[in-house]
């Protein structure tokens, strides 16, 4: 077990297991959901299919689905 004491830089709830702001909540996916604030209307940086993430995808520097497999999985 792990105590806030430990981890003095993480927030409070770092080890909640709240996956509602994910796309695929429960999935393998680690793109975010779209909303009204955070909608899917960018590129990939990789393949360049359109509207395949979000302002929040590409500020952490995620590529799609597809690609993301591609890359980490040869698939």
């Amino acid at each position: 077990m792990y105590y806030d004491d430990d981890y003095p830089d993480c927030p409070d709830d770092w080890d909640d297991d709240d996956r509602s702001d994910f796309a695929d909540p429960g999935g393998e996916s680690a793109l975010r959901a779209e909303t009204s604030s955070n909608p899917r209307n960018l590129p990939c940086g990789q393949c360049g299919r359109e509207n395949m993430l979000t302002p929040k995808d590409k500020h952490r520097g995620y590529v799609c689905d597809s690609c993301a497999n591609q890359n980490e999985r040869g698939w």
